[in-house]
């Protein structure tokens, strides 16, 4: 009987400590999934549901966005080419230019033929230069203003001029021959951004789609040279390789050298700051500094049914002008929880919204489901057997003021309703979580076919 006894306590014993030592490891395991990764329960996550969230902080549709035609980028040249300040005439005038004694025969005009790259034909006479205030100046007479006058108009006039000074009284003898030797030309600056190649790389680790970030910020600069009535963005663009590419934002800055008075900009500038910045105020948000009023900017691509704000004139350039095309480099987005880390551009011209920029990053849902992408601490007991994939996706987006805001998109439902897929926005941050519900589910399949199974077949 004693025997028999201490033989129960010893049975006894063992039971208690092989269910004590599975208390232990499963406490062990739970533990360490919780320090892993379970972030959703230690570390959790508010965000205001997509649906709710106030239109100013939505991202705007760029899908019906039409481009802008491009002939609203060039000038209309007029139907006769009008002379200004910088033209060179070819003027002969016989007996006058040049000068022949009455005994003598007259001269005839010299020939002046163009340079290649010219479209003029070739000239007669000798040259006369239209000078800055628009008037030419002929032997004998004053100054001729013929600034915005044809070739034509211009002949008559210097006919006119020289029989009312009665300097030649043959009026028959007086037929000058007025030519255009050369157009004038504008001397204009080209700075462009998008030139260099932004290729894909991996911008998030090996293997996932994203781009890599230029290193070099330095810019393409052309000086140019564009003659009269070919002084247009159209044509400076054309010039210096073409309409700006998917690198290069979707507008053309135009700094006008006439109105820029950078000593007034700077002390606007200091004001501004002076009167917004040192006395701030705790509960209230300064405006965005204003634009400098010399600098215009151009929209490539308009709302349908649009009326673009600029007009003819204002595509026109003049000397000192500098036509700046800007990178887009900036636009991009962040990963981050479950999907893998990266830096991700936003395309320029179509929208991107929080699903397509989940498979775009390379950590779809599908991905998750095979206890893939980037860690979240449940890839390692529940992965082996498959788990609930993700079900929340947080969006941290910038507000004015250097605030942020924190939307919450609940991935089931933005399968189903438009509203809760929205638009990604240039320095978003999307961060994958479980739902605690879905983590703690993955815990309970974990730990049943990692212990369960195992204590299961044991007990056989």
């Amino acid at each position: 009987m004693k025997y028999k006894n201490m033989s129960i306590k010893q049975n006894f014993n063992t039971r208690s400590m092989s269910w004590l030592q599975r208390a232990s490891s499963i406490g062990l395991a739970l533990l360490g999934m919780l320090s892993a990764g379970c972030s959703t329960i230690t570390q959790p996550i508010s965000g205001i549901p997509a649906r709710r969230i106030p239109p100013q902080f939505l991202a705007q549709s760029k899908n019906n966005l039409v481009p802008l035609d491009p002939a609203r980028l060039s000038q209309e040249p007029p139907r006769d080419y009008l002379l200004d300040d910088g033209d060179i005439l070819g003027i002969y005038i016989e007996g006058i230019l040049p000068f022949v004694p009455p005994d003598r025969p007259p001269e005839p005009p010299p020939v002046n033929f163009p340079d290649a790259t010219s479209q003029l034909d070739p000239s007669l006479g000798f040259p006369i230069a239209v000078i800055n205030d628009g008037t030419i100046q002929l032997p004998n007479l004053e100054p001729i203003k013929v600034r915005g006058l044809t070739i034509d108009q211009t002949r008559d006039l210097i006919r006119k001029y020289y029989l009312d000074s009665e300097i030649l009284r043959e009026s028959s003898r007086l037929q000058p021959i007025v030519t255009l030797m050369k157009e004038r030309t504008y001397n204009v600056i080209v700075i462009r951004q998008d030139m260099g190649a932004l290729g894909g790389g991996g911008a998030g680790g090996a293997g996932q789609a994203g781009f890599t970030r230029a290193t070099d910020y330095s810019a393409t600069g052309r000086m140019l040279k564009l003659k009269a009535y070919q002084n247009d963005v159209l044509n400076a663009l054309m010039e210096s390789g073409g309409l700006p590419g998917v690198n290069a934002k979707n507008e053309v800055k135009i700094l006008r050298a006439s109105r820029a008075d950078q000593r007034r900009r700077d002390e606007f500038v200091q004001q501004f700051y002076q009167q917004y910045y040192c006395n701030p105020d705790p509960c209230g948000c300064p405006p965005p500094l204003p634009e400098d009023p010399s600098i215009l900017k151009i929209p490539l691509r308009l709302p349908p049914g649009a009326i673009p704000e600029f007009g003819p004139e204002n595509v026109v350039l003049e000397d000192g002008d500098i036509v700046y095309i800007e990178s887009r480099d900036a636009e991009v987005f962040y990963t981050g929880g479950l999907l893998p880390g990266g830096e991700f551009k936003i395309p320029r011209d179509y929208d991107l919204d929080v699903l397509t920029a989940m498979a775009l990053s390379g950590g779809g849902i599908s991905r998750q489901q095979n206890g893939g992408g980037g860690g979240g601490g449940m890839g390692g007991i529940g992965g082996m057997v498959g788990q609930v994939p993700p079900g929340m996706l947080y969006v941290l987006r910038k507000t004015p003021c250097n605030g942020q805001i924190t939307i919450a998109v609940d991935l089931a439902k933005a399968n189903v309703d438009p509203r809760e897929r929205i638009l990604v926005q240039p320095g978003d941050i999307l961060v994958l979580r479980f739902k605690p519900s879905e983590e703690i589910l993955n815990f309970s399949l974990g730990t049943f076919f990692t212990f369960g199974i195992q204590y299961a077949l044991r007990e056989l």
